[in-house]
């Protein structure tokens, strides 16, 4: 069984922030309740994406869903123009790879689940892009 706080992650390993370069707080941050080393098969993640910014991401290795529990934001679809409005409640899934943008509007904080888990050390690279990783890398 593993039981973990929140609150104990912060200032860890775990506990990252990143999205845009060009900003120096970046444009999201991301707690990792779990991780490809603890052996679920999937990673959990407490996210909060920063009112006012936009993130440019594809999972073009991994599943991501989503759940928003606060705050609002725009996501677009890139491949097919689609425009999705996001709030508490919604949740949505990447299963098509989609290259996506994020156009937060209030702090926007996601339950976000990824299969295959990641391992906390990936960097989105120039496309937003997180390579796969796994334990042994």
């Amino acid at each position: 069984m593993i039981v973990r706080r929140l609150e104990d992650l912060v200032g860890t390993d775990a506990d990252v922030e990143g999205g845009d370069r060009d900003r120096a707080a970046g444009t999201w941050r991301s707690r990792r309740l779990l991780l490809a080393r603890d052996g679920t098969g999937f990673s959990l993640h407490d996210t909060v994406l920063y009112a006012g910014t936009s993130t440019t991401m594809h999972y073009a290795n991994h599943v991501e869903a989503v759940y928003v529990i606060e705050g609002s934001a725009k996501l677009r679809d890139l491949e097919s123009g689609e425009v999705h409005a996001l709030a508490p409640g919604t949740m949505y899934v990447l299963n098509g790879h989609e290259r996506h943008v994020l156009d937060v509007e209030s702090d926007l904080r996601c339950v976000c689940v990824f299969n295959p888990p990641v391992t906390g050390r990936e960097v989105h690279d120039a496309d937003g892009v997180y390579p796969l990783i796994t334990e042994n890398d």
